[in-house]
């Protein structure tokens, strides 16, 4: 809670929470619940309110009926049918009674419109079995009742269109790839450490089904409060956050578990984001698994987050692979499991400026003994003795001093990865 009672959230703003640091002091067990933008199950944890043009929902029914609950749509489903047989029931016994065919019931001399229709229950018996086309032969509209034919005719026509478009509804809303996403799965928490001498945030991904997802493609998104130079608050700022867009690295093949990550460079958002800078912010992180299930070809998305408290620093993902008996068995009970390694505390922009002081001082190192031992510049006179050659060069004990000091210097001056990067140690 801020000042006035306000709730420290991504979206809440530093003049009522008091800046940042306020509303991420205390996280944790017994500190304030963060607030999350996406849930861990992918629900977005956003409500609409104060909407004024309700009727828009109205002229786009078929997308509103397919995102209604279940036991709405349901209950919309049998009122729909209902409804229109009772309608039209009522129709059929509001022409008997106007022909007076309700009067003539024992007259045999009378022809009436629809045999044996002798009140409202037998008339919405009726406008059953002409909808559902049952027919079972006791009811039979007279061919000399043009009304009952014209009325026939519409409620024909009117009941396979309710029938097509609640029969759509239910159909798509059963075929939906919503309860596909719940066996896609995404890693509790995401690692920062280093991958191929770069730091690098990671997070893991996984199918439990042996359907493939078609297509399947990545993406994440950085969700935080910013400031612009003008003083204007954004509460809730979304930045991208490359896993490999511009390599195709995004489109997965995802059959075993894979590692997705993020290489902190200097267009990352966590280009400054140390360790301890870390543990201060207030962010999320979400991540969005899409592509087309391979068993109805419709589009599938799962989503999950990851708030500040979430990214571990300094860790890395157990293996889940291993080869059993000719085929590749995957050990879904390591999935969420960390190890910790050893990684640099300080941001990626520390991390590479470091490097590059050290690489220029091994380079000045090597290059000053070099410069010290090459020999003089001889003229044509300055050579010993009457000989008109260059002059002798520096004695051969000393040239091996100088080599050895510059191996010395190799060796010592910067502890050096295979890779050319450079050590925890050495920073």
């Amino acid at each position: 809670m801020g000042r006035d009672g306000a709730y420290c959230g991504l979206g809440a703003s530093p003049s009522v929470c008091g800046g940042r640091r306020q509303c991420t002091e205390g996280r944790g067990s017994g500190g304030r619940r963060k607030q999350r933008y996406v849930e861990k199950d992918g629900k977005c944890n956003v409500q609409h309110g104060n909407m004024l043009e309700t009727y828009r929902y109205l002229t786009d029914i078929f997308t509103t009926l397919v995102d209604l609950r279940w036991r709405v749509s349901l209950l919309v489903f049998v009122l729909a049918y209902t409804l229109t047989w009772l309608s039209f029931g009522l129709v059929w016994w509001f022409l008997a009674y106007c022909r007076g065919d309700l009067e003539h019931l024992g007259d045999k001399a009378w022809t009436p419109c629809v045999h044996n229709l002798n009140g409202f229950v037998s008339a919405f018996l009726f406008s059953i079995e002409t909808e559902t086309t049952i027919g079972y032969g006791f009811r039979v509209i007279a061919d000399s009742c043009p009304l009952g034919i014209a009325l026939l005719l519409l409620q024909a026509i009117l009941g396979s269109m309710v029938n097509a478009f609640m029969v759509g509804c239910m159909f798509v809303k059963i075929s939906q790839p919503t309860k596909r996403a719940e066996t896609l799965i995404f890693s509790e928490r995401a690692v920062v450490s280093p991958r191929d001498g770069r730091l690098c945030l990671m997070f893991r991904v996984g199918d439990l089904r042996r359907s493939h997802i078609v297509e399947a493609s990545i993406r994440a998104k950085l969700i935080r409060s910013k400031q612009t130079a003008e003083g204007e608050f954004i509460p809730l700022d979304q930045t991208e956050v490359g896993v490999g867009l511009e390599t195709g690295d995004d489109r997965l093949f995802l059959v075993s578990p894979l590692i997705i990550a993020h290489e902190i460079d200097s267009r990352s958002p966590f280009w400054e984001m140390s360790k301890d800078r870390l543990r201060a912010e207030d962010f999320e992180i979400v991540v969005i698994l899409e592509g087309m299930v391979e068993a109805t070809g419709l589009t599938c998305q799962a989503r999950s987050s990851y708030l500040c408290e979430e990214v571990l620093w300094g860790y890395r993902f157990m293996s889940v692979l291993s080869l059993e008996g000719g085929h590749y068995e995957v050990d879904y009970g390591m999935f969420h499991q960390t190890f910790e390694v050893s990684t640099p505390t300080c941001s990626a922009r520390e991390l590479t400026e470091r490097l590059a002081e050290a690489e220029a001082q091994l380079y000045w190192s090597v290059a000053r003994p070099e410069e010290e031992g090459s020999p003089p510049a001889t003229g044509p006179g300055s050579g010993s003795g009457s000989g008109s050659g260059p002059g002798p060069g520096p004695p051969q004990g000393d040239r091996r001093s100088q080599q050895d000091e510059v191996e010395e210097q190799e060796r010592g001056d910067v502890d050096r990865q295979p890779n050319g990067n450079l050590n925890e140690s050495a920073l």
